[in-house]
């Protein structure tokens, strides 16, 4: 039997980069491996200008975001591409960190046949709740620390159309 292939996919506001010591180990220990760049992140990322030094939060809190547009099934559909031509070389495991569990996740239930096995790195794994936020309201969810990571949020989602972040941000009360 061929040995598997794993596609490595990130989670929102990552990029394939964050895989490469992994893959120097699987490299070692001769499996192979394919890091996904999602839409608009790696080197189709977008900095706003705002966002850079000297930060303008007042500009970059209301700047439509570049990610605006993008969806879980597009973030499916660049996992599957990847897949399908990987598949014919063997087994294919799909491996997701963070927010990549949900996209993971979404490859295997439209494509089972492609998917050898699914890893998940400190990631979602929606099995009964439709996405991360439908079990941030469960009671299970009440000693998480997630929720304090809001001070580092910046401007309304609504507005810029996705979560932002700034880890930029000198405030140590973050």
């Amino acid at each position: 039997m061929p040995s598997p292939t794993f596609v490595l996919v990130h989670g929102s506001g990552g990029n394939s980069f964050l895989w490469a010591s992994i893959q120097r180990e699987l490299a070692l220990l001769g499996h192979r491996s394919y890091a996904v760049d999602l839409p608009g992140h790696g080197f189709e990322a977008q900095y706003p200008i705002s966002y850079q030094a000297p930060q303008d939060l007042e500009a970059w809190s209301v700047e439509p975001s570049t990610l605006a547009d993008v969806t879980l099934q597009d973030n499916v559909d660049a996992v599957l591409r990847v897949v399908r031509g990987l598949k014919e070389y063997g087994p294919v495991i799909l491996v997701g960190a963070s927010l990549g569990g949900v996209t993971i996740t979404g490859v295997a239930n439209q494509a089972p046949d492609l998917v050898d096995h699914l890893v998940y790195i400190s990631a979602w794994s929606c099995v009964s709740g439709a996405n991360p936020i439908d079990y941030m309201n469960a009671p299970e969810f009440a000693d998480s620390l997630l929720p304090a990571l809001g001070g580092f949020a910046v401007g309304d989602p609504a507005v810029i159309g996705a979560g932002r972040a700034n880890y930029r941000t000198a405030d140590n009360r973050c």
